[in-house]
């Protein structure tokens, strides 16, 4: 239940950074919670959701290396807004652990006080830094894996990936102690008959499925209203296969609504921004790879910080730049979604994660 400025009672007692130490909150009441930080605009999926390859094929000019926020840039913002009160860092990309020397940065991010550090990946490559990661001090982390059925699975990421390889890397994720949650985006008619595969595939483990409706996300990857599966229906489908019944959120502003299963085989979530958006209790502020700040995963435009640091800027200015561009946020697309707003400009999912 919300309040009538959208925020949830167990909001009003957070302290957060801002004048006096309050919470820093936007202009709807909404406090800023989570920093969504973009390592690299580069993966080695084409997902057609977010990087279809008829756009982002071999001569597509990605970021260079020079425009591309560095680690000791990327761990000042961080800190600053960690004094504003964010309590959650998830790093992003493009695919993240293509950033090289990745653990460093997490070791850097490592040194904020009381904050949390989760990754989002496409699990490639985590059978190799699955145990540096983790020993550079990443909590959790969240693996993208939209099929368990390979055929299906490769034609999604449209580079011939096997299912296999992300398998491999979620036990050795599970295998050095970090939990895994899985997320995947589900668009009917293409992956929708294989979904209760997938959430049975992870029954009886310590990993939550998290389903997501297919989102506009960007302006390249062929949203059609159509080829969203409704979460309701998907929990329709699972609750008659394996019973299920619904679990309180785990924390104010979560994103997922959670099912367990009632004979004790774990959970499924799903993400419902289409039919049920969440922007009321959204607290997430995103970090792209060059150095600009996002108020909303749908936004055409962002605040640049990297310019401002690399022309000197004080921790005081950057941290004015922060709390005057989330006071004045009212970024809510998902509630105000209609047949005309996905053609609006917005920024590529592989620029600020998802």
């Amino acid at each position: 239940m919300t309040n009538a400025g959208g925020l949830h009672p167990e909001w009003d007692d957070l302290d957060g950074g801002g004048a006096e130490g309050s919470a820093l909150v936007d202009a709807l009441g909404r406090p800023m919670r989570d920093l969504r930080i973009s390592v690299t605009d580069r993966c080695n999926f084409r997902c057609q959701y977010c990087m279809p390859k008829e756009i982002f094929g071999p001569n597509f000019a990605f970021l260079p290396r020079s425009a591309v926020l560095s680690f000791e840039e990327i761990a000042r913002l961080a800190r600053l807004a960690a004094a504003l009160g964010v309590r959650k860092f998830r790093l992003t990309g493009g695919e993240p652990t293509l950033r090289a020397q990745l653990p460093t940065l997490v070791a850097m991010l490592r040194e904020v006080p009381d904050v949390e550090i989760a990754m989002t990946t496409n699990g490639t490559m985590l059978k190799t830094l699955a145990a540096p990661l983790g020993e550079a001090g990443l909590d959790r982390v969240t693996v993208s894996l939209d099929s368990i059925d390979d055929a299906v699975f490769r034609s999604m990421n449209d580079m011939d990936f096997p299912v296999a390889l992300v398998l491999e890397g979620i036990d050795a994720a599970a295998g050095v102690g970090l939990p895994v949650k899985i997320n995947a985006v589900v668009r009917r008619g293409v992956n929708d008959h294989t979904l209760l595969d997938l959430a049975g595939r992870f029954r009886g483990t310590p990993h939550t499925v998290r389903f997501i409706e297919f989102m506009d996300v960007g302006t390249t990857n062929g949203w059609k209203m159509d080829e969203v599966l409704p979460a309701s229906d998907l929990v329709r489908m699972i609750d008659e296969r394996w019973p299920l019944e619904p679990v309180e959120a785990a924390y104010p502003g979560e994103v997922a609504q959670r099912y367990r299963y009632r004979d004790g085989a774990g959970e499924v979530g799903v993400i419902t921004s289409v039919t049920q958006p969440f922007c009321g209790t959204c607290t997430r502020l995103r970090l792209s790879a060059e150095g600009k700040i996002y108020t909303c995963l749908f936004a055409a435009d962002g605040v640049d910080l990297r310019e401002a640091m690399r022309e000197g800027a004080s921790d005081e200015v950057l941290t004015s730049l922060l709390e005057s561009t989330w006071r004045a946020r009212e970024d809510r697309y998902s509630a105000l979604r209609s047949q005309s707003t996905p053609g609006l400009r917005k920024v590529e999912m592989s620029y600020i994660g998802g």
